[in-house]
């Protein structure tokens, strides 16, 4: 398919030539994302479907599918901006092997049926890396066609582990659901926030449901007691009236709240003034819940596991949150984050390889050059093992005064 929109385009352009000369590789195989200090653009390109811009500069085509509008819309839109920031800089610092980059974004609503027919636009667009989904159901329904286009899939936030089981070319930014439900019960009982927990999730969603089952698992070899489990459906999240009532009869120390932030504002506040006292612990669904809750107040405490802080004092994250707080109004979440980390990886495995999309051999070398590649992100110093899952650390944010700051241990 994009070989037959770049002859389109040729044909077009009539006299425009494509060089398909590719540079050298990096000797260095660690990529740091700290960048220049230029403003960028909250800009998305989701028209030019070729591989050259009209005065011929070389792009290479990123392709990310996520909820723009909808429930869920604070995850995509986060991803997003985040890797838009990201390819800004890239684009003014020269970009990459003769090639700057162009974002493409496509919006799902969170529905998984069309997710796939986001995936078949990316393609008819040119797609040349796959940014891949921001939920997990929707990166789940893009996987047999992924698998067959071989395309190279760097996925900033799908966190279930089927959405790259299978598929050879899919790797991850973020922490897996049971890597983030065994490190969840570690945190907890390392430090000391609770032995009786209760946990409350959503039954009919591999997200939430994963979570809890290893959360559940590392407990048990923690010593923690999980005195209630509650669960909801997506048929079932706007009344959590009975749910919240066991769980204060239970005698918890601590709430497991493994979800998206929508049904934990509504959970929270539907149990203020009936849970005082507990503690309240979730994973990087919780990211945004401060714009999802009229009252900040009711999150006050509450405590996410994630590896990005938005009040690191490191000089990369400073800068990101300089460049997406005066564009968008309000600090950037583990999503964004998420994001901005995808592109530079990108970045950084055109780098190792040299190849460009030009290249016949451009998505096997660029798989190979995953497994050699360090990025030093603002989610972590991040490398990929055999399972294509990162290696990098975990951090906890606790909110305060609804802003959240990194938790001290």
């Amino acid at each position: 398919m994009k070989k037959l929109t770049k002859l389109l385009s040729l044909v077009l352009c009539l006299a425009m030539l494509f060089s398909l000369a590719a540079c050298a590789s990096k000797d260095d195989t660690t990529t740091d994302t700290s960048s220049d200090t230029s403003d960028t653009a909250d800009t998305t390109d989701t028209t030019d479907t070729t591989d050259t811009t009209s005065d011929g500069e070389k792009t290479v085509r990123l392709g990310l599918i996520g909820p723009m509008t909808g429930d869920y819309a604070n995850y995509g839109t986060s991803t997003r901006d985040g890797a838009q920031i990201a390819v800004d800089e890239i684009n003014e610092a020269g970009g990459v092997n003769g090639y700057t980059f162009v974002l493409d974004t496509q919006d799902s609503q969170g529905d998984p049926d069309s997710a796939v027919s986001a995936y078949g636009k990316l393609m008819d667009n040119g797609m040349d890396v796959s940014l891949g989904c921001v939920l997990s159901g929707e990166a789940q329904s893009v996987i047999t066609a992924a698998v067959e286009d071989g395309i190279l899939i760097v996925t900033p936030t799908s966190s279930a582990k089927a959405c790259i089981e299978g598929n050879p070319n899919a790797f991850r930014v973020c922490f897996n659901d049971p890597a983030q439900g065994t490190a969840s019960a570690d945190y907890i009982a390392d430090n000391n926030l609770g032995t009786k927990i209760a946990v409350f999730y959503q039954s009919d969603i591999d997200y939430s449901a994963g979570l809890y089952e290893t959360f559940a698992a590392e407990a048990a070899v923690k010593g923690l007691e999980i005195v209630e489990e509650q669960t909801f459906t997506a048929g079932s999240n706007t009344d959590f009236s009975t749910q919240i009532n066991a769980i204060r009869d239970s005698g918890c120390e601590l709430v497991f709240l493994p979800i998206y932030a929508a049904e934990a504002a509504t959970f929270l506040t539907q149990a203020a003034g009936k849970l005082d006292g507990v503690t309240y612990f979730g994973c990087d669904g919780l990211d945004g819940i401060q714009t999802k809750i009229s009252d900040t107040s009711l999150i006050e405490g509450l405590m996410m596991l994630t590896p990005f802080a938005a009040d690191a004092e490191d000089a990369a994250t400073q800068s990101f949150v300089e460049k997406y707080v005066p564009v968008h109004g309000t600090e950037p979440d583990q999503f964004a984050a998420d994001g901005y980390d995808a592109v530079y990886i990108v970045k950084a495995a055109m780098e190792q390889c040299g190849k460009t999309p030009a290249d016949a051999d451009f998505n096997e070398a660029m798989v190979a050059a995953m497994y050699e590649i360090t990025v030093d992100g603002l989610t972590g110093t991040m490398t990929w093992d055999d399972n294509n899952e990162p290696n990098k650390p975990a951090k906890a944010m606790v909110f305060h005064d609804g802003v959240a700051e990194l938790f001290a241990e």
